[in-house]
């Protein structure tokens, strides 16, 4: 049996619906002069026989033939304007719909001009409301009884992510250009998605950009260059952590192996001292000789026969010598020319090896 209805009036409590058709199928029997309640920020569009006939914006309508001209046009009154027709009422939220999402599902290949080809990823919102009622009903909605916000979010989110992906294809160079125009970029892809709702009967109000990025190993590539960046010249910055090697070889120790091998490490970071190795070279010698005993000991000091060095300066003098050739520095009274040891002033013989000094 077909019900009569005389007030005609939704209410979304949710505030996410964006069409309400009533009933939700078919159509209902109104009785003429019966009330439709439209509230603030909804429009009601009006249908019999499968079409809309009108819009009815807020307030009170009485569906009536003075205020229905085209319904008059389309329905035949055979009852004296007293008896039921058959329609269908469709409620549209006219409210913006703020806070809506979009976001890549996968990232996107994008050439950068420094980095090659890299994936981005992009997230941001945008705000949209519904521009014409009975078009957005036709092309969108056509025979749903409730039609909400998530029903549109995955083509929306497709639609811009298409739109998005070609305008950084045609403006951006490198993702190191993107914090500066962000704004630029969420206006110019706002014009170009406008086109896009406006065919559907919708206003894209407002459109933003929040992050675009690469995955994370690739944001760790170029933290690593920024790491690269801030330590400047690498030459200088070796030599500053030759040193703080060298500074830690020696506060840990001098003598025995473990002294030997940290001022090991410290001399092949520091290459860069000059004429400081070959002085320490020759400590090192003279201290494996004073431990005594085996074949290493006996070369070493063999070896530091063949080569003297002026205790002053470091550069090597030759055997015999009474005057360092590179400062002047006198030999005799300071060192053996043979062992390096240092002798008392006088000595004709080294106490140390028993070189004679004449």
């Amino acid at each position: 049996m077909a019900q009569t209805l005389e007030v005609l009036e939704h209410f979304d409590p949710t505030g996410e619906e964006i069409v309400y058709r009533f009933p939700p199928e078919g159509s209902a029997e109104i009785k003429m002069g019966a009330q439709l309640v439209v509230h603030e920020a909804q429009e009601a569009v009006l249908f019999r026989d499968g079409r809309a006939l009108d819009v009815f914006g807020p307030g009170r309508h009485t569906l009536i033939t003075q205020n229905i001209p085209l319904l008059t046009k389309a329905a035949s009154l055979p009852f004296g304007g007293k008896s039921p027709f058959r329609v269908a009422v469709v409620f549209v939220n006219r409210r913006t719909f703020l806070d809506q999402k979009w976001g890549t599902r996968e990232p996107v290949v994008f050439r950068d001009s420094e980095l090659g080809m890299v994936r981005l990823r992009a997230f941001g919102n945008y705000a949209y409301r519904i521009a014409d009622s009975q078009l957005f009903v036709n092309t969108v909605v056509g025979s749903q009884g409730v039609f909400d916000t998530d029903r549109l979010k995955d083509f929306y989110r497709d639609v811009i992510v298409s739109r998005l992906n070609d305008l950084l294809g045609e403006t951006l160079k490198t993702i190191f250009d993107l914090p500066r125009i962000y704004d630029e970029l969420g206006v110019a892809a706002k014009s170009r998605l406008a086109e896009d709702f406006a065919k559907y009967g919708v206003d894209l109000t407002d459109f933003y950009i929040n992050s675009v990025t690469p995955p994370d190993e690739v944001q760790e590539k170029i933290d690593e260059r920024a790491a690269m960046g801030a330590i400047g010249d690498m030459g200088t910055y070796m030599q500053f952590k030759a040193a703080q090697a060298m500074e830690e070889a020696a506060q840990g120790g001098a003598g025995g192996e473990g002294g030997a091998a940290s001022a090991g490490m410290g001399l092949g970071l520091g290459a860069g001292f000059g004429a400081m190795m070959p002085g320490m070279i020759s400590q090192a010698m003279q201290q494996g000789q004073q431990q005594g005993g085996g074949a290493a000991p006996a070369a070493g000091a063999a070896a530091a026969g063949a080569r003297a060095f002026c205790p002053e300066c470091g550069a090597q003098v030759p055997p015999g010598a009474k005057f360092c050739p590179g400062c002047g520095h006198k030999l005799g009274a300071s060192g053996c020319p043979k062992c390096g040891q240092p002798v008392p002033p006088g000595a004709k013989f080294c106490p140390n090896c028993g070189e004679n000094l004449e």
